[in-house]
């Protein structure tokens, strides 16, 4: 048994001893979330009807569809000095088309398909679930959890891209306690994929598969609000043998005539920690000279995106550099993972070794014209000077969303999204992507 669980353990023993205590029942939430998800991906180009390539498993399209079950209760505290809950959240997702090897999924694969776990033919399994409780104690504003997390940070980030989340095992300590300061700090041990119903060590992208892996990232780090309108961030994280990451934020809101600028400035400076600086095993994708495409983690990475809303309009501008010999490092990077940039697309990153990317956006919410709950936008970007044993490299994404939340009436509350990219690259290796989402949700409140 591992500590975390350990320790999840001794917490729940206590507060079966106190559950009946006023506050843990009154105040405790539970809700229903069910999301149906439908995804489509089309690999344009490439020889993916070789006999090379299908031994491989490449496929020309990639298709999934599944409803989705998100059951969640959030307990109250007990009374007393030091409060006690639990947490609690159960995960179910349903095949409904998975069929003639579209899933995404090639033999022997590190992970699943697209949305579910895979057998070991590679097909996509009927269905998948989980169960994860989370411990927690609170004293004045201070907060600790034990157990099953879902953090969203600059250095760690919980991916919501698919049928099911992505979920962490570990802890994390919460602090409030200070005016216009908060802290937070933890360590994670494991992960659920969202396309997997079982938990995992931890890695990056480029490190070979099951072989080199690691349990232990701890992070640490604070938002200090230095006024109303502005607020720095510095946050660390060390994936041990893989790397060591400082992030740098700053955050402003300037009121300008009828609108607001809210500008977003984010450095990463990357390192490599452990077997990463010596064990080809644990090296991560980058460029490091003639064909050497693998190597340890270096990298800084600088990005500022500008966003101006005015009268239900967003317009706005960033620019990112990805400088050094490695791709910016994430955690869990290569296993349906999120992280914490600019530029972290729909079906791209935008954060190869030498990347400059220019992106703009625009959205507009139709309240403000008599249709409340229906919202759209679209977002282009552009990277170039991608560092290429063949000469600097290109590529560029543009992503289109338009969502619909019923505002009132027997469907109150029920979204429909629809999700569009497109990615054309000049990468060796990489094949051009057109992909679509459509996804229906509702949350259902049950206590």
């Amino acid at each position: 048994m591992n500590k975390s669980t350990l320790a999840l353990a001794v917490a729940v023993g206590v507060m079966a001893q106190q559950a009946g205590a006023a506050g843990f029942i009154e105040d405790s939430k539970a809700t229903l979330g069910l999301r149906n998800f439908y995804i489509n991906t089309d690999n344009r180009d490439g020889a993916a009807g070789t006999p090379a390539n299908k031994a491989r498993g490449v496929q020309s399209k990639n298709e999934e569809w599944g409803q989705g079950f998100d059951l969640r209760f959030i307990s109250g505290y007990t009374q007393g000095t030091v409060g006690f809950g639990i947490d609690a959240i159960g995960l179910l997702g349903v095949r409904l088309d998975s069929g003639g090897g579209t899933n995404g999924a090639a033999n022997g694969a590190a992970y699943g398909g697209t949305v579910f776990p895979s057998k070991s033919n590679g097909e996509a399994v009927d269905n998948y679930s989980s169960l994860g409780l989370t411990a927690k104690a609170k004293i004045s504003q201070t907060e600790l959890k034990l157990g099953t997390l879902q953090p969203k940070l600059p250095v760690i980030v919980t991916n919501d891209g698919r049928l099911l989340p992505q979920t962490w095992q570990g802890g994390q300590i919460t602090s409030n306690d200070i005016k216009d300061l908060t802290l937070v700090g933890g360590q994670i041990e494991a992960v659920k994929g969202r396309n997997s119903s079982s938990n995992e060590n931890l890695s990056v992208g480029g490190a070979s598969p099951r072989i080199a892996n690691s349990n232990k990232f701890i992070y640490a780090g604070g938002d200090y609000k230095i006024t109303k309108d502005l607020t720095a961030q510095y946050y660390y994280g060390n994936l041990e043998d893989f790397y060591k990451q400082h992030f740098l934020g700053l955050v402003h809101n300037w009121a300008i005539g009828p609108g607001v600028l809210k500008s977003d400035f984010r450095y990463f400076n990357s390192r490599d920690d452990g077997a990463n600086g010596h064990d080809s095993a644990y090296f991560t994708n980058g460029y490091y000279g003639g064909a050497i495409t693998k190597g340890k983690v270096d990298n800084n990475l600088y990005s500022g995106l500008f966003l101006y809303t005015v009268a239900g309009h967003t317009f706005g501008g960033g620019y990112q550099v990805s400088n050094g010999d490695s791709d910016f490092p994430w955690l869990n990077q290569g296993d349906g993972s999120s992280n914490y940039t600019i530029t972290d697309m729909q079906i791209q990153k935008f954060g190869r070794a030498g990347e400059r990317t220019w992106q703009g956006r625009y959205s507009y919410d139709f309240a403000k014209v008599g249709v409340p709950g229906l919202t759209a936008g679209v977002v282009y970007l552009r990277g170039d000077n991608i560092d290429n044993a063949t000469g600097d490299k290109t590529e560029w994404e543009r992503d289109f969303t338009i969502g619909y939340v019923v505002p009132e009436g027997p469907l109150k509350n029920v979204g429909v999204m629809w999700k569009n990219a497109m990615w054309r690259n000049d990468i060796p290796g990489q094949r051009d992507q057109d992909e679509n989402r459509l996804i229906v949700s509702y949350s259902i409140p049950l206590l």
